[in-house]
């Protein structure tokens, strides 16, 4: 199976350019022009979209990278609904994912792409302090900061340019190497810091920020709680490097304009999504990489077990019984589970539910996952956890034709395709198996080995009609890649 999915293709070399001493550059030069409309001294949004959609897809090897279907799928429907406020329309949709790393801060790539820190989260203390960040960086995207900032690159010695588009180009022509890309995201969030946002674009994006909240229902005192936490952070550790604060410097007239334009304002009457909480709790999880971490964080939420109330109280123990279950303690785990549930409903808990079922037999899974997707039908980590229950119960037909109607549901979310073809395999189903991974490979933007699947599809079929469809799907793919090259050729020095 490992073989049969291997990829051939490969993703943009980043870590090979920085090793030449050449880092990627995605930020914005201090010498950036006014911030009104457009400039057009930026990238096309196609060349900007290909840009990005190359980083992460190398990005997504990056041991750092959090493909947790349930975060990424809050996250960025977090930011989108934000960004649907935007004072402006976006030229790039947003989409937002997590990264593994304790420090507080949030960086954007080219093509809307936003990484959000899991300290960055772990640290908000509500869901508007999140937003506020998140809201700061949609307004970064907005101006479009990030493609004229690249463009002033390749203006300049274009050297950096060069390097990523010249990257680029030899994965589109299959020509890279997958060996190369660790620490992407480490490298995408230390180009801010090593470039910066002019004042100017910072305070622009905070009032871009502060409007979206509003109008989306958020609470803008919450941008200004965290900035202020923040900037006292930085004071306390100044000189240690890292962080939001030094990645997008926060000064004391960036706070007294948050300050005035937030003043006279009533209060907004915020109704926090409990999905917050968990989702917090999740990340904390993640984070908490040996036993050491496991007990600081088994401390801080057995007090908030204890003191709280409501979906904080009930995330607590999410998490308490989250950290019993990596320890074997199945019976603690079940008791705490039972204690959060009584408490809040939230898909989270019955994704724990569905793991707890299947530690005790397969067919139980399968029948909590069914009863977890009646209650959560909109919910990514719970179809993520019933499709997977389905197949280690070896009922990988139940699991396809699930996973078929699901793909239906999310077309642009790639993990459902790779499922499918697992389940599709199993099934002796080579053609609609090869068919899916192609899927799968396309919306991760490994157009090359896309490509490679849908020809050994073909080639495994005898059946005309199917020959010629995928005969189609094989000339757009090619088609995609000669439009992506031409592109990107006039950028390559």
């Amino acid at each position: 199976m490992k073989t049969w999915m291997r990829r051939a293709g490969a993703g943009l070399s980043l870590a090979g350019a920085l090793a030449a001493g050449v880092p990627p550059a995605w930020g914005q030069p201090m010498g950036l022009p006014s911030m009104g409309a457009a400039s057009s001294a930026e990238l096309s949004p196609a060349v900007e979209r290909t840009l990005g959609q190359a980083i992460m897809e190398q990005g997504r090897q990056d041991p750092t990278y959090i493909g947790d279907l349930d975060v990424n799928q809050y996250l960025t429907v977090l930011g989108r609904r934000l960004a649907a406020h935007a004072p402006q329309a976006l030229v790039q949709e947003i989409t937002v994912f997590a990264v593994r790393d304790p420090s507080i801060n949030a960086f954007a790539l080219p093509g809307g792409y936003i990484g959000v820190n899991s300290g960055l989260v772990v640290g908000a203390q509500s869901e508007s302090e999140l937003a506020g960040v998140l809201a700061h960086e949609i307004g970064h995207v907005m101006q479009r900061h990030i493609a004229r900032g690249i463009a002033q690159q390749s203006q300049g010695t274009g050297i950096m340019v060069a390097s990523l588009i010249g990257a680029l180009l030899a994965a589109l022509a299959g020509q890279g190497d997958l060996a190369m890309g660790v620490a992407t995201f480490g490298q995408a969030a230390a180009i801010d810091q090593q470039l910066g946002f002019s004042r100017g674009a910072e305070q622009e994006a905070d009032r871009a920020g502060l409007q979206m909240m509003r109008q989306a229902g958020f609470d803008p005192q919450g941008m200004l709680d965290m900035f202020r936490r923040l900037m006292n952070a930085s004071r306390l550790n100044e000189g240690t490097g890292g962080g939001y604060a030094s990645t997008h410097p926060l000064s004391i007239q960036r706070l007294s304009d948050l300050e005035n334009r937030i003043e006279g304002h009533s209060a907004a009457a915020v109704k926090a999504d409990p999905e917050f909480w968990f989702v917090r709790a999740r990340l904390a999880l993640i984070q908490a990489r040996d036993h050491a971490d496991q007990q600081r964080l088994r401390q801080t939420l057995s007090g908030e077990a204890r003191d709280l109330q409501g979906a904080r109280q009930a995330a607590a123990l999410f998490g308490l019984a989250a950290l019993d279950k990596a320890a074997g303690n199945l019976a603690g785990a079940r008791s705490q589970l039972d204690q959060a549930q009584s408490v809040q409903a939230a898909p989270q808990l019955d994704m724990l539910a569905i793991q707890l079922a299947g530690a005790q037999s397969p067919a139980a899974a399968v029948d909590v996952s069914a009863a977890a997707w009646k209650r959560w039908p909109r919910s990514q980590g719970v179809a993520d956890g019933r499709a997977r229950a389905l197949q280690k119960a070896g009922q990988n037909e139940a699991a396809a034709t699930f996973l078929q109607a699901v793909v239906k549901q999310w077309p642009d979310t790639p993990e459902f395709q790779k499922l499918l073809a697992t389940s599709l395999q199993r099934l002796g189903r080579e053609i609609e198996a090869h068919e899916a991974m192609a899927s799968y490979f396309e919306q991760t933007g490994a157009l090359p080995t896309a490509v490679e699947h849908l020809q050994q599809a073909r080639s495994q079929s005898k059946d005309f009609y199917v020959q010629s469809r995928l005969d189609m799907r094989i000339r757009a793919l090619r088609e995609r890649l000669d439009n992506q090259r031409a592109l990107l050729e006039p950028f390559k020095k």
